[in-house]
C-alpha cells in the first residue's frame, strides 16, 4: 500500500494543512515537552558527574557507570506491564503520573550520600519513568496521526531527545556554579531539573486529550475523517494477521527488533552518560566549557534526524536509513579514542551523535506497520526493554573498562562494534516493514 493510496479529505470538508498544524500544536507539541524534561532527568546525572566526585569520594567509574545503567533495571521491571496497564486506561492520565513521580525521586537525588542510595534513586527514576515511550509510540501518535504521518510526527517529536541535550549541556554548566536554597552544584542541578516535571504533570493530566473525538479543537468532520482512516489501517492488519499480546511478544520480527534495538542501545547510552567525561578526558577542558561544546554534537544529530524523518516519508524507504545513521555511528566510536586535538575529538563525537540518535524517529514507526492497539504496546514495551538492558550493558560496561585500563578506548570499540551490528540486523528485517505504514 503506498501513500497515494490513502486518501486525503474531500476538498472543502477539512482543511488539511490546518488540521495537521492543530495536531503538532496540541500533541506534539506537549509530548515534545514531556520529553525533554524525562530526558533531563534522566540524564543530569552524566552532566552532575564532572563534579560529584568532589562530595562523594565513593564515586568511582565502575560505581558511576553501575548508577547510571542500573535506571534501566527499574524501566525494564515495569515496562511491559506498565504499557499494558495504560493500554487499558486513560493514556494521558498514566503519562501525568509517571511525570509527578520521577520528579519526585529526581528531587531525592539531592540527599544521596553512600552508593547504595545512589543505586536506589536510578533505579527508582527508571521504575517511575517506564511505559512513557511505548506509550506514546503506540498508543498516543497512532491514535492522532494516520500511517503515512507518523514516521514524521515522531521523528520531530523525538527531535526532543537532542533539544534537551543542545539546551540540557548550557542548562547543567550554569547549573553546576549555582546556588539554590543552599544546595551547591550537583544538587542544584538535580532539584532544578526535577521541578519541571512535577509542575507539568498537573498541566498535562488537564490539557492533553488521548482521542481525537475526545477534543473540542477537532471538529466533526475531522474526527469521522481520522476515525474512518484508523478503522481502515486496522480493518488491513486484521485481514493479514491478526496479533494478540502474546503472539506479538513472541512473533520472530518483534524478537529481531528487539535484539536490534539491545544492541543500538549500548552504544546509545554508553556514549550519552559518558560524553561529558569522555569529552572532558580527550579536551583537558573544564566542566562547564564540557557542557556548554556538547550543544555542538547534539546539534549535528538533531539535524540528521529531522532529515531522515522526512527523507524516509518521502522515499517511502525505512531500513536504509536507520542502518546508514548506524554505521555512520560505528565509525565515531572507532575515532573518537585517537582524536589528535580536542577540536577533532568533538568532531568524531558529533559523528557518534549522529550515529546514535539519527534514526531513532524513523525506527520507531517499524512495529506499527504490522502491529496495534494492546498488542503494539506490549511489543513495543518489549522491545524498549530490551533496549534498555543494553543501556544498563552500556553505562555499566564503559564504566568498568575505564575503572581498569584508565581509558576509554576498548569500551568505545565494543560500542562501535554493537552498532556496526545492529546496522546489518536492519538490513535484514522484511521490505513489509517498511511500506505498510504508508
Amino acid at each position: 500500500m503506498n501513500s497515494s493510496s490513502v486518501p486525503e479529505p474531500q476538498s472543502g470538508a477539512i482543511d488539511f494543512k490546518d488540521f495537521t498544524r492543530r495536531r503538532m500544536l496540541h500533541v506534539i507539541l506537549p509530548l515534545f515537552i514531556v520529553s525533554i524534561i524525562a530526558f533531563l532527568d534522566r540524564v543530569n546525572i552524566a552532566y552532575a558527574g564532572l563534579t560529584m566526585k568532589e562530595n562523594l569520594p565513593w564515586l568511582t567509574p565502575e560505581i558511576f557507570g553501575m548508577g547510571a545503567g542500573i535506571f534501566f533495571i527499574g524501566y525494564v521491571l515495569f515496562e511491559v506491564p506498565a504499557s499494558l496497564l495504560a493500554s487499558r486506561f486513560n493514556a494521558m492520565h498514566w503519562v501525568a503520573r509517571i511525570m509527578f513521580s520521577w520528579g519526585i525521586v529526581c528531587v531525592l537525588m539531592t540527599t544521596m550520600t553512600t552508593e547504595w542510595e545512589f543505586f536506589l534513586y536510578r533505579f527508582l527514576l527508571g521504575l517511575c519513568e517506564a511505559s512513557l515511550y511505548p506509550v506514546i509510540y503506540s498508543l498516543l501518535i497512532p491514535n492522532w496521526f494516520l500511517p503515512r504521518e507518523r514516521a514524521k510526527a515522531i521523528s520531530l517529536m523525538l527531535t526532543s531527545l537532542l533539544f534537551s541535550n543542545i539546551i540540557g549541556g548550557p542548562l547543567a554548566g550554569v547549573l553546576l556554579d549555582t546556588t539554590f536554597f543552599g544546595l551547591h552544584g550537583w544538587r542544584t542541578l538535580f532539584i532544578v531539573e526535577a521541578l519541571p516535571a512535577v509542575i507539568f504533570a498537573f498541566i498535562f493530566a488537564f490539557w492533553m486529550k488521548e482521542k481525537p473525538e475526545e477534543a473540542a479543537w477537532v471538529t466533526d468532520a475531522e474526527k469521522e475523517y481520522i476515525k474512518e482512516e484508523l478503522a481502515k489501517e486496522e480493518a488491513e492488519k486484521q485481514s493479514v494477521k491478526k496479533y494478540t499480546i502474546w503472539q506479538a511478544l513472541k512473533d520472530p520480527k518483534v524478537l529481531r527488533l528487539a535484539l536490534i534495538y539491545f544492541l543500538w542501545v549500548i552504544g546509545f547510552w554508553g556514549f550519552s552518560f559518558w560524553m561529558p567525561q569522555v569529552l572532558k578526558s580527550l579536551s583537558g577542558w573544564p566542566p562547564s566549557v564540557v557542557a556548554w561544546s556538547i550543544a555542538i554534537p547534539m546539534s549535528a544529530a538533531l539535524l540528521v534526524q529531522v532529515f531522515c524523518g522526512y527523507s524516509s516519508e518521502k522515499r517511502n524507504e525505512k531500513r536504509w536509513h536507520v542502518a546508514t545513521t548506524l554505521f555512520v555511528g560505528t565509525i565515531g566510536f572507532i575515532a573518537t579514542p585517537h582524536s589528535p586535538s580536542p577540536e577533532i575529538s568533538l568532531l568524531f563525537i558529533c559523528l557518534t551523535a549522529v550515529g546514535v540518535y539519527g534514526g531513532m524517529g524513523v525506527w520507531w514507526t517499524m512495529p506499527t506497520t504490522f502491529l496495534s492497539g494492546a498488542a503494539a504496546a506490549g511489543a513495543m514495551g518489549l522491545i524498549n526493554s530490551s533496549g534498555n538492558m543494553g543501556g544498563w550493558v552500556g553505562p555499566y560496561m564503559l564504566g568498568f573498562i575505564n575503572g581498569h585500563t584508565g581509558s576509554f578506548t576498548y569500551g568505545y570499540y565494543v560500542m562501535g562494534a554493537c552498532m556496526f551490528l545492529a546496522g546489518l540486523l536492519i538490513l535484514t528485517l522484511p521490505k513489509s516493514m517498511e511500506h505498510k505504514e504508508d
